[in-house]
């Protein structure tokens, strides 16, 4: 298994010279004088801090690459010849009923007040980022045709260059946020929602206010932290004054703008952008069950929370504390983190991965939920892009994980249609996609689906990324479709943890998923003695709540 820690990256677009390399550091075996580059360590040489982060910054998203030893690949999914749960009530299931096309991939999260989607994903936090800012449309519309919730990430109110503020520090316009949430909800059908996340600047901008008293927002995010990195968000800027103007609203620039060095570096060229930061947070228990009752107060029906690959501790906290403040929705996101806008090596070597934090995840939600304490629901994040993925981290976290949130693997599903879009009008469409077609009618399978959806005319007006979400979100829908129907889960509800086995004793250790050879291993020792005929419920449904995992005993919350 491959655990280096290179020195060299396509994120960072640096490269070793040699084919030998030291594990440890990534250097080269054999560093020569006068060598032209271009590692990490020969680039940083001149370039600083530009090599912190993945390039270039605001025109990519980026992904840790680090193998962890275990990861949702050591997990499979159990298949059954017979039985069907989850078929609506009345319904018995045979080979005419019990088909794949009508399995329910519709969920729903909340406290009291629901909010149902189509399929059991939604978006990760689209914020102050310029992709965010530049596809917006994109990934909006998309969001809403595809009936899924969006996050509008931290920060975007703070950045807005058309930010009005009244004389106590507080907002009065936020434009860019008024057309976000505007977007979403013209072609909003009734599933999903859009939500609103909020970091300490925005706290302090009272960008809740202002979304509650301007818009009537239903769900507000708190947010502790991400998969990625445990700083705060940040942002660049290749604008002297943007840095002083984003300085002056209260956030942290560095290298510090109005430095007269850091003046004079921007203008002979050699310091071409200024990084925009948000601070660290510092959680309190009474301090947050206060801020939710201040939120609710302020006419939010639905408080979520985002929490990232922090220590146990912290995790703990999360969902204790979700719990006794009955909040809607807790967002547990695992490292490596996907994005663009961390800083690179803090993206590789930082946090718990997914794996192992949503093992305790469910671990601890199980310990409350035997204390007879209410969890709050849950929803995974931390890589994920198909619909394997989704079923198992669904089936991981059953009962208690409703949806799985995705950053990267929705993202670029809007940037691919937008690009589409741009290679049509060019005439400049790359054989990968000109083998379909050189129409939207043509290239795009979903494309009559949005416009059944939306009315013959007002197709037209509909972003090409917005097809793009929309035809990947088909492809979830439908291929979960299939995976439930042979695990015999005919509605999300029915996932159950018992529906995986581990592919390593390792990863059964971690998970508390039975290793496949333990797997069921009881009940068939069962029917091969004639104790059973295997046609029992718990025998057709895959429902048995204790399984044996090398030296002990694993206990399925049910």
């Amino acid at each position: 298994m491959n655990l280096q820690r290179p020195n060299a990256n396509d994120a960072t677009r640096t490269a070793n010279r040699s084919k030998s390399v030291v594990p440890m550091s990534g250097l080269c075996t054999r560093c020569i004088d006068g060598c032209t580059g271009n590692c990490e360590v020969f680039k940083a040489s001149f370039r600083s801090r530009e090599l912190i982060y993945p390039e270039p910054f605001g025109d990519i998203t980026a992904g840790g690459d680090k193998n962890y030893p275990i990861d949702y690949s050591h997990l499979n999914i159990q298949g059954y010849a017979l039985g069907a749960e989850g078929l609506p009530e009345g319904v018995v299931g045979n080979p005419d009923t019990a088909i794949f096309p009508t399995v329910n991939t519709e969920t729903e999260y909340g406290w009291d007040s629901k909010v149902r989607m189509t399929i059991p994903i939604f978006t990760g936090a689209l914020g102050s980022t310029e992709i965010a800012r530049r596809n917006w449309e994109h990934f909006a519309v998309g969001a809403a045709l595809s009936g899924i919730t969006l996050v509008c990430g931290e920060n975007v109110c703070g950045i807005d260059p058309g930010l009005e503020l009244d004389r106590n520090g507080k907002i009065i316009s936020a434009p860019d946020m008024d057309r976000r949430i505007e977007t979403y909800r013209r072609y909003h059908r009734g599933y999903g929602e859009i939500l609103v996340q909020m970091n300490l600047e925005d706290t302090r901008l009272g960008v809740a206010e202002y979304v509650s008293r301007k818009h009537g927002l239903d769900t507000i995010e708190l947010k502790w932290g991400q998969g990625a990195k445990c700083i705060g968000g940040e942002i660049k800027v290749d604008s002297l004054e943007r840095a002083l103007e984003l300085q002056r609203r209260g956030y942290i620039v560095t290298p510090d703008p109005s430095h007269p060095i850091n003046k004079a570096a921007f203008e002979d060229g050699s310091l071409k952008e200024f990084e925009r930061h948000s601070r660290l947070g510092f959680i309190d228990e009474e301090a947050f069950y206060a801020e939710v009752e201040r939120l609710r107060d302020l006419g939010f029906r639905r408080i979520t929370l985002k929490t990232g690959a922090y220590s146990l501790r912290e995790l703990a906290m999360a969902i204790k504390w979700s719990s006794k403040a009955k909040v809607d929705l807790l967002t547990i996101d695992g490292a490596g983190g996907g994005t663009g806008m961390s800083p690179w090596r803090m993206m590789e070597e930082w946090g718990i991965p997914s794996l192992y934090l949503h093992s305790a995840a469910y671990d601890f939600a199980n310990k409350l939920a035997h204390r007879g304490e209410r969890v709050p629901d849950i929803a995974f994040a931390g890589g994920f892009s198909s619909e394997d993925g989704v079923f198992k981290a669904l089936a991981l976290g059953a009962p208690f994980v409703k949806a799985i949130c995705m950053g990267r693997a929705l993202m670029i599903p809007g940037m691919v249609g937008k690009n589409i879009d741009q290679w049509i009008k060019s005439g400049k469409l790359p054989s990968t996609v000109s083998q379909f077609g050189s129409t939207p009618e043509e290239i795009f399978i979903c494309y009559e689906d949005v416009k059944d959806l939306v009315g013959s005319e007002e197709i037209k007006n509909i972003p090409m990324g917005a097809i793009g979400i929309y035809s990947y979100c088909e492809k979830i829908r439908v291929g979960l479709q299939q995976i439930m129907a042979g695990a015999r889960r005919f509605s999300t509800p029915a996932i159950r943890r018992g529906d995986l086995m581990s592919l390593t004793e390792e990863c059964a250790k971690v998970t508390g998923i039975p290793y496949l050879m333990n797997a069921y291993r009881e009940e068939a020792i069962d029917i091969l003695e004639g104790r059973h005929n295997g046609l029992g419920d718990s025998y057709a449904f895959g429902s048995i709540t204790s399984y044996p995992v090398t030296s002990h005993r694993i206990r399925t919350y049910e």
